[in-house]
């Protein structure tokens, strides 16, 4: 009897969100090793893309519980979830999850291990219940590190939090994190250290490259002459978009023209600056199509991303990764020692402004712009993906997920 690996997500295929693009890939490497995979996720509500749900229809397998999906001969099932607007609705259909996907996966059996990643914390302790009464092994994948990322810092409801997280950490047969800065971070809440393991994120490079590249509509991407700077992704409160605006309205004279591509929180406020300020240069676009990641990024000179400073020690974005692997040079905004700064300072593949004045770091970046040429950018683009074919392919780093399952079973 093959090996059952049980992922257990908040996210997964067709969400069409990053964490749902990593694991399907981790999903498929373990099924190509040779085991057994289901995977319990919720119904698409981060980014619902119509033509992955018409590529993977899902199915009622018992009305009003939950569906099911078949992902290249994996089953997948799915508890309904719905992104409410309203803050009671949202926390109660994420109760509502946790209780059907833990009865749901009290149902499964036969499984030797369960995969989770982060957020959210609570599935860590759901999971550390079901290996005990499912006799089987528990790995937790920290890609962002609760409560630290949350805004209170203390009070009785960061305190039990806190607990949580120690007990996973000490109660699982593994944690996986995906740096140095989150390793050192979280490695003294362990009894013992050994089982804490640095697994990276990574990037598919059948899809991201620089020859994956095919005709855009000209009518939102325009050919022009000018300096494009882009990014895509959610619009929300990870990023800093105070210096952008600003960076935008210092470079009205300049031939540069910037593209924000996404939804999320923080896009009312882009628009609304757009029109106060009347920054002409700055379009502000709906999500695009995953194949068309590529091209887009093609399209672009630079790839932008400012870490807001209450954020930025405790998440690493992975679309660096694509950006990398497509050749695309990066402008990063980001305190010194962040995850994001560590990661590209060494590889000569990024701009970095670590300057923490406001004023200054605007300044830094405008001047930048104004006098980096077109070859330094595609020379910092070719190291970049110089380094991602050496260490960050999807080949790479899911083996390493297959080899700890391996070690611990």
């Amino acid at each position: 009897m093959s090996k059952k690996v049980l992922i257990h997500s908040l996210i997964f295929s067709p969400d069409g969100v990053s964490t749902a693009y990593l694991y399907n890939d981790i999903a498929l490497r373990f099924q190509k090793e040779g085991y057994e995979v289901v995977v319990l996720s919720t119904t698409p509500h981060f980014n619902v893309v119509k033509e992955q749900l018409a590529k993977q229809p899902l199915k009622w397998k018992i009305p009003g519980i939950y569906k099911e999906s078949n992902f290249h001969g994996i089953k997948v099932i799915h508890v309904p979830q719905k992104k409410f607007k309203s803050t009671a609705l949202r926390i109660l259909g994420f109760v509502y999850w946790h209780i059907i996907s833990f009865i749901l996966g009290l149902c499964i059996r036969n499984v030797s291990v369960i995969v989770s990643p982060s957020p959210p914390l609570s599935i860590g302790m759901l999971n550390l219940i079901l290996g005990k009464l499912k006799g089987c092994k528990v790995i937790y994948n920290v890609q962002e590190i609760y409560p630290d990322i949350l805004k209170k810092k203390t009070g009785p409801i960061i305190a039990c939090l806190k607990k949580v997280e120690r007990c996973i950490y000490n109660k699982s047969a593994a944690i996986t994190t995906i740096d140095d800065v989150f390793y050192n971070t979280i490695v003294s809440r362990f009894d013992d250290p050994s089982k804490l393991h640095i697994i990276p994120n990574f990037v598919d490079t059948d899809l991201y490259n620089p020859t994956n590249v095919e005709p855009l509509d000209e009518k939102i991407f325009p050919k022009t002459n000018s300096l494009r700077l882009l990014y895509a992704g959610n619009i929300g409160h990870a990023q800093d978009w105070r210096p952008l605006v600003a960076l935008v309205e210092k470079t009205k004279e300049l031939n540069v023209e910037y593209f924000v591509i996404g939804m999320g929180v923080q896009r009312q406020y882009l628009e609304q600056q757009k029109i106060e300020k009347g920054l002409d240069k700055l379009h502000v676009l709906d999500y695009q199509p995953r194949h068309l990641m590529p091209s887009i990024l093609a399209y672009s000179d630079v790839q932008f991303i400012f870490m807001a400073p209450e954020m930025e020690m405790m998440g690493f974005p992975s679309k660096v990764y694509t950006i990398m692997a497509c050749e695309r040079p990066l402008l990063i905004c980001s305190g010194d020692k962040t995850p994001i700064v560590n990661f590209t300072k060494n590889h000569n593949c990024a701009k970095l402004i670590t300057e923490k004045d406001f004023d200054k770091k605007v300044d830094e970046m405008a001047q930048w712009l104004a006098s980096v040429s077109r070859e330094e950018l595609q020379k910092m683009g070719r190291n970049g993906y110089d380094v991602i074919q050496r260490y960050y392919t999807k080949e790479k780093v899911t083996k390493q997920y297959v080899d700890l399952v391996n070690k611990i079973l």
